[in-house]
């Protein structure tokens, strides 16, 4: 049995996906406020949250920001934005995973049970990689190059610790965007190269002269040892 805070502002929705995940075993409570949701999140600490964007007092993508400065608890967004932007804002701010309204109660069911099972699994995840002067520690989601801190947004961390998994390999922009940012049915390569490009600059490099992250023209990109 999970503890969901489910923060939604249409009571009809909201009693529905209460009284769904109920039935469910899950333990619930609620918020019909981004605020009023917040401070529940911060003193009940439930394992995972699930969350609308159309709030009446902040933009869910904003409470996504404020909650993840504070907590690490997962989040399901649950909403009727269904655009790609939307999906690609949700998932860099810090989002598990997006459910797009209208949903069945067992679709729901089963995500939160996905995303449960990857929460817990990483927390006994995989010990860190290093790769040069780098090392990515996926558990504790820290970064050192030449042992300085680097601070990463959730999603360049994401990025970043999939290619420190597969340190020495090429991996393609398409399967970035499918493993990464979870869009199996496209997306735009522009985001793939925005997010390299920023931890490029965060690493002390760039495209033109790259160390740690090497681009294979027309093939994709591999995290490896900087050439001698």
């Amino acid at each position: 049995m999970a503890q969901v805070l489910v923060v939604e502002d249409d009571e009809r929705i909201r009693s529905a996906v209460i009284r769904a995940l109920r039935e469910r075993g899950h333990a619930v409570s609620s918020a019909g406020t981004a605020l009023a949701g917040l401070q529940l999140a911060v003193e009940e600490r439930p394992d995972l949250v699930v969350l609308d964007l159309g709030l009446p007092d902040l933009d869910g993508g904003e409470l996504l920001r404020m909650l993840r400065a504070v907590s690490a608890v997962p989040v399901i967004v649950a909403t009727a934005r269904d655009d790609d932007g939307s999906v690609v804002a949700a998932l860099d701010a810090g989002a598990d995973d997006y459910v797009v309204k209208p949903f069945s109660a067992g679709q729901l069911d089963a995500r939160i049970r996905a995303v449960l099972r990857r929460a817990a699994g990483a927390e006994t995840g995989p010990e860190p990689v290093t790769v040069g002067d780098l090392t990515v520690d996926p558990r504790s989601r820290r970064v050192t190059c030449g042992g300085t801190p680097v601070e990463l947004s959730p999603k360049e961390f994401d990025l970043l610790a999939y290619l420190a998994a597969r340190a020495g390999t090429v991996v393609s922009k398409r399967e970035l965007l499918t493993e990464v940012w979870q869009l199996p049915y496209g997306g735009s390569d522009k985001t793939v190269d925005v997010h390299l490009s920023w931890l490029r600059r965060k690493l002390g490099e760039s495209a033109a002269q790259p160390r740690l992250l090497q681009t294979v023209r027309g093939v994709g990109v591999r995290l490896a040892e900087p050439p001698p």
